[in-house]
């Protein structure tokens, strides 16, 4: 049988709009193809976002490789910005450019291609594709359903590979290993209203958040461990809303975002946090309501045969020796770390969420090589 097309399978993928949460028909392709490979597919929907579960080889055997994807995308913004319609999946100038090239259409394609191409070959274990509509947006139904789901029919991975688009600069210089942690803090803080004339009569809750905002900010958490850089604190927003300049208002809010390193948890930053705050409420009598939201706690997959494996398979196919990072944002990575070791790898990001998203079609017949050479490596 002829290898399966990796770029006409991206460019399907990519004509499929499918903005979170809509499923688009990305997954009902990627379904169809993949039974036809021998794959057993299921679906592992939830709340209303559609996942896929797809495996060749024997359930729950010893030696399960297993990829993990998503087929949704961002909004595309203004389409009259683009040079193309950002679905039509265009090529032009060795590039293919729509919503979803980057991250992370062209990814899913490759391991889903290598897969069904390396099946062929009939390896001793199993080979697993998790693939989610719902890594864009919350994820509470995406992933973390798919692996709900596989616990609830014993199922199991035992090693994982995220095809995130994880190279700045050019294929093959980036393999993620480990992610920080990120938690979104809103602070509500309460005084007494009163003129501004008679600041005795009030408390001032722009002064205590002030106070609060500056202790937090300036505090050095940390200056970074082994596999990753120092932690960061970042104030996103100050809000009173507050149109007279004569009165002192009775609340005013304020929001700060934490990405975090293994130094930390969430809820030793909470802790602080909470500190902070009932040291400047001591000071002030201004009251501070917390809610803190956490997207993922920071981990690390230590290297060793997992991240060699991949390394020697993007070195073999680009000559490049990847360096192992735990930069950038949250992945889905979060969640599989829980359950098996978990490394990503993909193409590069410098387009993805932006307008006039692409990559070079180059680079993506390559990941299939390295994605094929991972396989092989692995069930050798």
């Amino acid at each position: 049988m002829p290898e399966t097309d990796v770029v006409d399978l991206t460019r399907r993928l990519i004509r499929c709009p499918s903005v979170t949460p809509e499923e688009g028909g990305a997954l009902t392709l990627l379904s169809g193809i993949l039974t036809e490979g021998g794959f057993t597919c299921h679906r592992a929907d939830r709340g209303g976002i559609a996942n896929l579960y797809a495996r060749w080889g024997k359930r729950g055997h010893a030696k399960t490789f297993g990829f993990n994807g998503h087929t949704d995308v961002v909004p595309t913004g203004d389409p009259a910005l683009w040079a193309s319609d950002p679905f039509a999946a265009e090529i032009r100038e060795g590039k293919l450019w729509g919503r979803g090239a980057a991250d992370m259409k062209s990814a899913v394609a490759a391991f889903t291609a290598a897969a069904i191409d390396f099946a062929r070959t009939r390896p001793d274990g199993a080979i697993v594709l998790a693939i989610t509509g719902d890594e864009e947006g919350d994820g509470v139904d995406g992933t973390a359903a798919i692996l709900d789901w596989m616990t609830e029919n014993k199922e199991a991975l035992s090693v994982c590979l995220v095809g995130e688009p994880t190279c700045p600069e050019h294929l093959g210089d980036t393999i993620k290993i480990g992610r920080r942690g990120s938690m979104t803090t809103h602070i509500t803080a309460t005084g007494a209203q009163g003129h501004v004339a008679y600041p005795h009569r009030a408390r001032n809750p722009v002064h205590a958040m002030a106070t609060l905002m500056a202790r937090l900010s300036a505090a050095t958490l940390d200056k970074g461990t082994a596999h990753f850089d120092a932690s960061s604190l970042q104030i996103t927003s100050i809000d009173t809303g507050n149109p007279a300049s004569n009165v002192i208002p009775a609340q005013t809010r304020a929001t700060f975002n934490i990405r975090f390193n293994d130094s930390h948890t969430s809820e030793s930053l909470i802790g602080w946090i909470k500190h902070q705050a009932s040291l400047v409420q001591a000071d002030t009598g201004v009251t501070f309501d917390i809610d803190t939201r956490v997207s993922g706690e920071s981990f690390v997959t230590e290297p060793g045969p997992l991240s060699t494996l991949v390394s020697n398979a993007v070195a073999k196919e680009t000559g490049v020796t990847p360096k192992l990072s735990t930069t950038g944002g949250t992945s889905d990575a979060r969640f599989i770390k829980d359950h098996c070791p978990v490394v990503e790898f993909g193409l590069v990001g410098k387009t993805m969420h932006q307008v006039d998203e692409h990559v070079a079609v180059a680079d993506i017949i390559a990941l299939k090589r390295i994605y094929t050479t991972i396989l092989r490596d692995y069930f050798a």
